[in-house]
């Protein structure tokens, strides 16, 4: 009778160890399985020329610094370059004010009655533009930034370099097609617009 206790006690303690081992097993294998699946949503793979590209999900906190940079260097480069093709001109500034509120409207509809656009067509110019740096203040919001730039008028006879600083707020706003970033540029003005120097083409 005490051999048949003591296998008893021994059984049922192997039993129980057995089951708690289980337990731990399959609460392990459930968590790491949340995880695994967790990991796989927060990537996004991306066809770009015929090949597949991981992306990861991530806050947009983390990624509020770099948004805002590529949204003020985008709306710059829809404004500044310019063919010598109404319709491009209209395409380009289009794309441009849907990232700013009327200051940038403002300072479109002034150029327009200047005849700066209806210059460069008749004139064959092409204007392009290059980001040297944007800067931020990411501590106060909206974000106040400075861009600069320099810009190339290139006309026929002449190609003429210019410095480009302007300045503004970025403000959020919703998400769209034609805003992807989320920021609105607020009061964009610019501080200057000089010639540089001047390049004679042969």
């Amino acid at each position: 009778m005490k051999n048949i206790d003591t296998a008893f006690r021994y059984v049922r303690g192997f039993s129980i160890v057995v089951v708690l081992g289980c337990i731990f097993i399959s609460c392990y294998a459930i968590y790491k399985s949340f995880a695994t699946v967790t990991g796989m949503q927060d990537k996004v793979y991306v066809l770009a020329n015929g090949k597949a590209l991981e992306a990861f999900a991530s806050d947009r906190k983390d990624n509020i610094p770099v948004e805002a940079k590529d949204h003020v260097k985008t709306f710059h480069q829809y404004f500044f370059s310019l063919d010598p093709d109404d319709k491009v001109i209209k395409e380009h500034v289009t794309k441009a004010l849907y990232l700013a509120d009327e200051s940038a409207k403002r300072v479109y509809d002034n150029l327009k009655e200047n005849g700066y656009y209806a210059g460069i067509i008749s004139g064959n110019i092409s204007q392009e533009i290059t980001i040297d740096s944007i800067s931020i203040d990411m501590d106060n919001y909206p974000y106040v930034f400075l861009c600069y730039a320099k810009q190339q008028i290139v006309r026929t006879t002449s190609v003429v370099h210019r410095s480009l600083i302007t300045k503004g707020n970025l403000r959020n706003v919703s998400r769209s097609d034609n805003n992807s970033h989320g920021f609105l540029i607020e009061k964009w003005e610019t501080l200057e617009n000089k010639d540089l120097y001047v390049d004679k083409r042969k």
